[in-house]
């Protein structure tokens, strides 16, 4: 009874945000925004919250959401709306696959599967193409400090990755370039960030992934992650209290990959059966 009573406060009060949504700040205050926001991040209403943490950026003043406690809300809100949609898109894409393996008997639900994937896509497109507007336009060029910058850059080169995973072609090579930049433009911001500091382990883990599973980089995928993981470890006392769980957290997973990659590497490096004559 208490979630359903909030979801009607979000929904009530969303519309009262999208009717004002052309009058800015003025429209409706900031702090409301940042209310409504932390509201529906805990109905799970993400696309709500999309919009919200969207509106709040573009009230005047970038430094809205460039706290950390933004950027945290700003980052869930969009790695969750997208987050089920590409959990969807992989499903579908099995299911094509295991369809087009029925021939015949599967050819009439392939064309139905086929068009559902492709509104999952349009709709991730969608989000995507709304969060790069705002980064590049008011994040990213208004980012009070080198965290903020690097946080915002890197999240550029995350999205842009994810337009990778789904698009095909000339999109897709379009796509991994422009994350590839973000990414670069975003190690540099990063530079002068601890190597314990969170931004900067997760733009690591990150980057690392797009290295090895969009360009296919091995080598420097691993090299990108041990180099991260090894800084951080040699400087982990100094770690700041409020970091350390989340700092530990993504050195785990750097760990985690770069064991996967390492075994997934020496499996096909190694030699196969001899042929029965």
């Amino acid at each position: 009874l208490k979630l359903q009573f909030l979801y009607l406060i979000v929904d009530l009060s969303l519309s009262i945000v999208i009717a004002t949504m052309g009058a800015g700040a003025s429209g409706i205050s900031i702090a409301k925004y940042r209310y409504l926001a932390s509201l529906a991040e805990e109905c799970e209403r993400w696309d709500e919250m999309c919009t919200l943490m969207l509106a709040l950026a573009n009230s005047p003043g970038a430094a809205n959401v460039a706290g950390e406690k933004e950027r945290a809300m700003f980052g869930t809100a969009f790695k969750n709306s997208i987050g089920q949609r590409r959990a969807a898109w992989r499903m579908t894409v099995s299911t094509v696959t295991k369809l087009e393996a029925e021939g015949d008997a599967g050819k009439a639900n392939k064309v139905f599967a086929e068009e559902y994937l492709k509104t999952i896509t349009q709709e991730m497109q969608d989000i995507c193409n709304r969060l790069f507007g705002t980064l590049n336009t008011v994040l990213i060029p208004g980012a009070p400090s080198a965290e903020a910058k690097a946080f915002f850059q890197a999240m550029a080169g995350d999205y842009w990755r994810y337009v990778a995973e789904f698009s095909t072609g000339e999109p897709k090579t379009q796509a991994a370039e422009e994350a590839r930049i973000a990414y670069i433009d975003a190690t540099k911001a990063a530079g002068d960030l601890h190597v314990t500091n969170a931004v900067r382990l997760g733009l690591a883990l990150n980057f690392s992934v797009f290295q090895y599973e969009v360009l296919g980089n091995t080598v420097e995928a691993c090299q990108m992650a041990r180099t991260a993981f090894e800084n951080a470890i040699a400087e982990l006392d100094n770690v700041e209290e409020d970091e350390y769980k989340d700092s530990t957290l993504i050195m785990q997973l750097l760990r985690d990959n770069l064991t996967r990659w390492v075994t997934d590497d020496e499996a096909k490096d190694a030699p196969g059966d001899e042929p029965g004559e």
